[in-house]
């Protein structure tokens, strides 16, 4: 790939070295090289395509990394990552030892801020606006917010005390109606009635126009103290205007000219400020502006036909396991239902939502509201699936604790994605949901090993009387285990599976990983004539100790293998266990080290962390010979 003007792009500075008309054709060389790179290594296409413009202006009028610009969510920044120093990074964009597909503090000075997660950049800015304040500091604040991200109440929260604050801010919502699925919401028909009021845009247009005249001032101020208030309260900017800022728009964001002769009108307006900028999701690749949702994170595809790779799938998908399930249940049951915070069709909800879309709720990027509402729903006599990704699910911890499990509420907790997800790196595995859940009273966490037990699993958790039953299961392909034509059966709560006794080495394993360590098991018979014995643990919460006394009797070493933090989870609760008692036993585990994990494949991942069944195998050999075979004695010695 070779290009007239990107290949001589290293820095922001080489970008305000540009005519205007060369911006142009940078912004389509931008394009291009983003689709090539991501067609060959895939990543988050659609958003970072629809704000090349805005990421292209704002490093033309800006002085980063001195003045200070936050992406939120991070994955539209792209174009930013490649002007930033990163052109030829961006080839490894989202690969093991490559560059995070987020911005990354550790990775460039001009990341100012790690947005993996939403609606976190209003009040990062807000903190670095004060800490300049405060040292005297004459620096710029901008925060690019957009895909669906003032749907967060945490950017209603920033936006509420940055307007209080006075606070030198610029907001820049970049509104593409979309975040991964369609916006949806009260907020997401409020920008629409802002982009659609032909009066609002005829005074828009004049106002910027000829706002370089300066003869035209003096009418400009009497037009906006006669008239701003009554069209922008009625074309919808009044709800910004309320909460302390000037809002200014909407513009078109896919019109680099516009976008910067507005933001250098603005630069040094002080105080709190809003720009609503209109731009298209996918813009320039036609495949990804004619179906969004799918370009999102469109996969591997070719670049000149944007015809995508078929992937075929040795197995059912466990989202796909819990969209089908989740039908069935309704089915049999009219008070399921099926609450979402925006991830409707990665969870595998769209099925409800086709097939009995009065029993479907997508409520945005909105965690905390997801796990209350559902709350509601429960105490209300419903039985509610809320399935929330299990690295967004920390957002709700308040949530979980006080509106689920202290009143005892029985919503039900799908958390997809758990473990080690893969390219999205430390933002989004799933880590901690068994450490951070285990406290909890009232609250069951299942971990099923295969897409039956998921099934049967979503089963129980309906027939439960009360509290978060809380179901954790991996991004990715089940077992290959026969599960839609089987019938619901129950799984007994804080039961475990012994499925191959043995001896001196019991694993206790949480999820599919258990059997890796049948495998593992297996091949330690063949080779040393002796057989580990292995537990498929199901429940984490209420944990089995008759399984685990039972094991005791004979074995002196027991592993845990489980796709969460050791710290706090299975490894933990065993340890505990054991330690209480008077025999000598030893506990080790195999899971994510106390470290944020970095991107890279899934299997990458959890070979490194020793997660696969070679891993496991070592770690059963390793064990034995350094406690068991040095502990011949007997138990009762």
């Amino acid at each position: 790939m070779m290009y007239g003007i990107l290949d001589k792009i290293n820095a922001p500075e080489d970008v305000k070295a540009l005519r205007p008309e060369q911006l142009v054709q940078l912004c389509e060389e931008l394009r291009d090289y983003i689709v090539r790179c991501c067609a060959v290594n895939p990543g988050h296409l659609g958003s970072s395509l629809g704000a090349v413009e805005l990421i292209v202006a704002l490093h033309y009028i800006y002085d980063a990394p001195a003045d200070k610009l936050i992406f939120d969510v991070g994955h539209q920044a792209y174009a930013h990552k490649i002007i930033c120093g990163r052109r030829e990074a961006f080839k490894g964009n989202r690969t093991r030892n490559g560059i995070s597909g987020f911005p990354n503090r550790a990775e460039s000075p001009y990341d100012a801020f790690g947005t993996g997660h939403s609606s976190t950049s209003v009040s990062a800015a807000l903190g670095f606006a004060q800490a300049f304040r405060m040292r005297g500091e004459d620096r710029k604040v901008v925060a690019l917010i957009g895909d669906g991200s003032l749907t967060g109440g945490l950017a209603f929260e920033g936006l509420n005390n940055v307007g209080a604050s006075k606070s030198d801010v610029l907001i820049v919502l970049n509104d593409n109606n979309m975040s991964i699925d369609n916006n949806t919401g009260a907020l997401h028909d409020y920008l629409l009635k802002v982009t659609m009021d032909p009066r609002y845009n005829r005074l828009k247009k004049m106002v910027w126009d000829r706002m370089g005249d300066r003869s035209f001032r003096k009418s400009i101020q009497r037009l906006v103290v006669g008239a701003k208030s009554s069209l922008v309260r009625k074309s919808g900017g009044a709800l910004f205007e309320s909460m302390g800022f000037r809002y200014f728009g909407p513009i078109d964001g896919n019109d680099i000219s516009q976008v910067i002769r507005t933001l250098s009108r603005l630069k040094n307006i002080k105080g709190p400020k809003l720009l609503h900028v209109i731009t298209r999701k996918g813009k320039g690749y036609a495949p990804a502006e004619a179906d969004p949702t799918v370009w999102h994170a469109p996969g591997h595809f070719d670049p000149e036909t944007g015809k995508r790779a078929v992937k075929e799938y040795a197995a059912s998908r466990y989202q796909d396991v819990f969209g089908q399930t989740l039908v069935d249940l309704a089915k049999q049951d009219p008070a399921v239902v099926g609450v979402t915070p925006a991830m409707a069709s990665g969870c595998g909800m769209t099925t409800l939502a086709e097939r009995m879309p009065e029993r479907f709720f997508d409520v945005g990027i909105e965690e905390e509201h997801a796990v209350t509402f559902s709350a509601g729903l429960a105490a209300a006599g419903m039985k509610p699936f809320c399935n929330i990704y299990s690295s967004f699910s920390q957002r709700a911890y308040d949530q979980i604790i006080h509106d689920v499990a202290l009143q005892n509420l029985g919503v039900v907790l799908c958390l997809d994605r758990a473990g080690l997800v893969g390219e999205d790196g430390a933002t989004h595995h799933g880590c901690y949901d068994m450490a951070a859940y285990r406290s909890i009273p009232n609250a069951v966490i299942a971990v099923p090993s295969d897409e039956l037990v998921l099934r049967n699993m979503m089963y129980t958790a309906k027939e439960a009387t009360g509290g978060p039953f809380i179901i954790r299961y991996p991004r990715g392909c089940g077992e290959g285990t026969v599960w839609k034509s089987e019938p619901f059966a129950e799984v007994p709560v804080g039961k475990a599976v012994c499925l191959r006794k043995g001896e001196r080495v019991a694993l206790f394993c949480a999820g599919p990983f258990v059997w890796r360590a049948v495998e593992a098991a297996e091949r330690i018979r063949e080779e040393q004539g002796w057989m580990p014995e292995v537990w498929d643990v199901r429940y984490v919460k209420p944990f089995d100790a008759d399984a685990l006394a039972d094991a005791c009797t004979r074995c002196r070493c027991i592993i845990t293998v489980e796709d969460g933090c050791l710290k706090g989870g299975l490894c933990s609760e065993i340890s505990e266990r054991i330690a209480s008692k008077t025999g000598k036993w030893h506990v080790s585990g195999i899971g994510i080290p106390d470290v944020f994990v970095t991107q890279g494949t899934q299997a990458e991942l959890r070979q490194e962390s020793g997660l696969d069944t070679a891993g496991i195998y070592r770690k059963i050999r390793q064990e034995n010979e350094d406690f068991c075979e040095k502990n011949v004695k007997s138990f009762g010695d």
